[in-house]
């Protein structure tokens, strides 16, 4: 797979939004991988903020690449953190969301969140 850079055009962003309170989901654990074939590494851990935004993209720049990614939310962490009753196991605790990206450009992969259902988008 042929892969890309460009020093400022390529970003990937992510943001949590609990749907059952309606409200950031502040706190949520991020773990962001690159896929290559079978492998998979590790690039980062982050937690969103108040907004339940990162601080920062994801990947910009010269650590941008186009490639095949995965981001695994840990929402049953979040939501236990939340105070929402869950069984155990949790219907959801990890959410992985597997997508590619093309080209340099900004890619914004959101997650709504609740204890019993979630989606996602190619977001703006």
């Amino acid at each position: 797979m042929a892969e890309t850079s460009k020093a400022d055009g390529g970003r990937l962003t992510t943001h949590v939004l609990d749907t059952a309170t309606g409200k950031p989901a502040a706190g949520l654990s991020i773990a962001l991988y690159r896929l290559d074939g079978a492998a998979r590494r590790l690039l980062k851990t982050v937690a969103t903020n108040a907004d339940g935004r990162c601080d920062a993209p994801l990947l910009a720049g010269g650590d941008f690449r186009t490639g095949e990614y995965e981001l695994v939310f840990a929402a049953g962490d979040y939501l236990r953190g939340s105070g929402a009753k869950l069984p155990e196991p949790a219907f959801l605790d990890s959410v992985p969301i597997r997508f590619g990206m093309a080209e340099a450009v900004h890619y914004h992969v959101p997650l709504l969140i609740s204890p019993y259902g979630y989606s996602t988008y190619r977001g703006s």
